[in-house]
C-alpha cells in the first residue's frame, strides 16, 4: 500500500487524473519530457480515438495481437482503482516498481515545464514499452487526436471509433468540429480504418483523408462475452485492423484472434457483480451518446431494473439521458442537482447504494455516470461483500 501511496503522491501535482478537465493542448510539453528518452520504436504503433469504444477496442487488439504471438503494450486510460491500471504488457499492468524507478525524472521535468497528469503518463507508458521492448503498442487517445498526448509520437495504424459530440470546451461545438479534430489521428499513418460513421462526420474525415477503410458493426458476428450489443461495433474494428495487419505483416492466425476478441472483457462496461442475489451492472457511460448505445441491450438485462443509478462527474451532464433511461427502471437515482428529474437524491452513488434495501431477491441495478463512479461502486460493492 506504501508503494501505491508513493506513486499517487509523485502523481498529485501534476493535477486530476481525467483526461478531459487535465487537457493540455499541444504537443510541445510531449516533445520535451520525450527529448531525453532513447525510446525504441516497436515493430508496429497503433493509435486509437473516438467518443466512445476507445477503451473496450483497444482492449480487444491488444488480445487479438497478443493471441497471435505478438508482445503488446497497451496504453488507455482513465483508470478505475489504480494508475498502473493505464499501462499493460500482455495483458499485466505494470509494477509499481517499474513505475517508481522511471517516475523521478518524468515527473521532475513535467514540473519543471508545466506538463500535465495525461501527458506524464503517456509518457512513462511510452518510456515502459521501449524499456520492455514490445512488438506493437497501442495508445488509446485522451482528448480528440490534433492536439492529443499520444498523437505527438509517429504511429503506422490509427482507428477511429464512433464520433460524436464530447468534450466541446475543446473539441469545438458542433459535430463537423469534433470530427475534424478527431480524423487526425490518422495523420502521417500508413493505415487508416474508421468504424462506420454518420455523413456528417464521415464528410469531414474524408476531405483530409481518402483512402480510410470504413467498417461495418456487422463486420463481427462473434460471440463476445462483454454485454452490449453496442460492443460488435468495437470488435469489428478490431477485427478489421487484426485481418489487415495478417495480410500486411502474416502476424498469425486469424481464428486465434477472433477467439481472442470474444474472449475479452473490460471492466465498468456492463461489468456485473453479483451481490448475494442482486445484480449490479456497472457502465462508465458518461456522455449522451454512450447512454443512447446501452439502451437497446437494456432489456436483456433486467426488464426493468429496480434501480438506475445516474452519477455523472461534477462537471458532466446527463440530465437530458434521465428520459431515455426513465423506462428502463421501476425508479432512477441520483445527484441533488437532478432532484426534479429523479425518484431520490443522494450526495454520491455510495450514501444512494447505502441507502437502498438490498432485502428482496433477485433484484437488479445499473449503475451509470463516470468510472469514478464505476470505481466507487465497485469498492463498496467489495466493502459489503467482505462484511457479509
Amino acid at each position: 500500500m506504501q508503494k501505491k501511496n508513493n506513486i499517487e503522491a509523485w502523481l498529485s501535482g501534476l493535477g486530476a487524473p481525467s483526461a478531459d478537465r487535465d487537457y493540455k493542448p499541444g504537443h510541445e510539453r510531449m516533445h520535451a519530457l520525450l527529448k531525453n528518452m532513447v525510446l525504441k520504436r516497436p515493430h508496429l504503433r497503433i493509435r486509437i480515438a473516438g467518443t466512445n469504444g476507445k477503451g473496450s477496442t483497444a482492449c480487444m487488439l491488444a488480445a487479438a495481437l497478443q493471441a497471435c504471438g505478438l508482445k503488446v503494450g497497451l496504453y488507455t486510460s482513465p483508470h478505475i482503482h489504480h494508475f498502473n491500471e493505464r499501462i499493460r504488457i500482455n495483458g499485466n499492468v505494470v509494477s509499481d516498481e517499474t513505475l517508481l524507478n522511471i517516475m523521478p525524472a518524468i515527473v521532475g521535468k513535467a514540473q519543471e515545464i508545466g506538463a500535465s497528469y495525461f501527458e506524464v503518463a503517456t509518457a512513462m507508458a511510452l518510456r515502459c514499452f521501449s524499456d520492455t521492448g514490445v512488438d506493437v503498442e497501442i495508445l488509446e487517445a485522451g482528448v480528440g487526436a490534433r492536439l492529443d498526448a499520444t498523437t505527438a509520437v509517429a504511429a503506422d495504424l490509427a482507428l477511429l471509433t464512433p464520433v460524436a459530440l464530447d468534450h466541446q470546451v475543446w473539441l469545438g461545438e458542433t459535430l463537423t468540429e469534433i470530427a475534424a479534430e478527431k480524423a487526425h489521428i490518422f495523420a502521417g499513418c500508413r493505415w487508416r480504418i474508421s468504424i462506420k460513421q454518420g455523413n456528417i462526420v464521415q464528410q469531414e474525415i474524408d476531405k483530409c483523408y481518402t483512402d480510410v477503410q470504413y467498417v461495418s458493426p456487422s463486420f463481427s458476428k462473434l460471440p463476445l462475452r462483454m454485454n452490449g450489443g453496442f460492443q460488435q461495433q468495437n470488435a469489428a474494428l478490431a477485427l478489421a485492423a487484426v485481418e489487415l495487419l495478417q495480410t500486411e505483416h502474416n502476424i498469425g492466425d486469424i481464428h486465434v484472434a477472433q477467439q481472442a476478441i470474444a474472449q475479452t472483457v473490460v471492466p465498468g462496461r456492463l461489468q456485473k457483480i453479483q451481490h448475494g442475489r442482486q445484480c449490479f451492472w456497472l457502465d462508465a457511460a458518461h456522455n449522451l451518446h454512450a447512454i443512447q448505445s446501452l439502451l437497446p441491450s437494456l432489456p436483456t438485462l433486467a426488464d426493468p431494473f429496480d434501480v438506475i443509478f445516474v452519477f455523472p462527474r461534477a462537471d458532466r451532464d446527463l440530465a437530458p439521458a434521465l428520459p431515455l433511461l426513465r423506462p428502463y427502471a421501476r425508479r432512477l437515482v441520483g445527484p441533488p442537482r437532478y432532484r426534479d428529474r429523479c425518484d431520490a437524491t443522494y450526495a454520491c452513488v455510495e450514501d444512494a447504494l447505502a441507502a437502498e434495501s438490498f432485502d428482496a431477491g433477485g433484484s437488479r441495478f445499473l449503475v451509470l455516470g463516470s468510472f469514478t463512479t464505476v470505481a466507487a461502486a465497485s469498492r463498496w460493492l467489495t466493502e459489503c461483500a467482505k462484511v457479509a
